[in-house]
């Protein structure tokens, strides 16, 4: 993995797991709180993008007890999950994990500005990596 730019990733021609935080990310913060849910720009066009053999994990600091209407929101804009995990601390999501013995890093992270949306990242594959 590299990240040209803030936003932009080049990952390998392998299976991928998308972690995917809910909240200023795919849905407009506490919009759940304040009226209603709404998806944020560029969500239903990079959920277009990511290949049907990747798993989306989703995250979020819900109470448990708004899984099933914030995922009723989700699955009414046919957006696919494999995973929903609710109830998680409000503070920094850290992912560790190996490199390939070829010397492929196997994480990444990207920052996006809260309720920009997904229309900032950018991926491609690189099918030498």
């Amino acid at each position: 993995m590299s990240v040209a730019a803030e936003g932009a990733l080049t990952l390998s021609a392998l299976p991928h797991t998308w972690l995917i935080d809910l909240d200023g990310t795919v849905l407009r913060h506490n919009g759940h709180l304040t009226g209603g849910d709404e998806l944020l720009p560029g969500v239903l066009e990079f959920w277009a993008t990511l290949p049907a053999q990747d798993a989306i994990v989703l995250l979020s600091a819900r109470e448990p007890s708004q899984a099933a209407a914030t995922l009723a929101v989700l699955d009414a804009h046919g957006l696919r999950y494999d995973h929903a995990l609710f109830g998680l601390p409000k503070g920094e999501r850290v992912l560790i994990n190996d490199r390939k013995p070829s010397g492929l890093p196997t994480a990444c992270a990207i920052n996006l500005r809260r309720d920009e949306g997904l229309r900032p990242l950018r991926w491609s594959i690189d099918p030498q990596r």
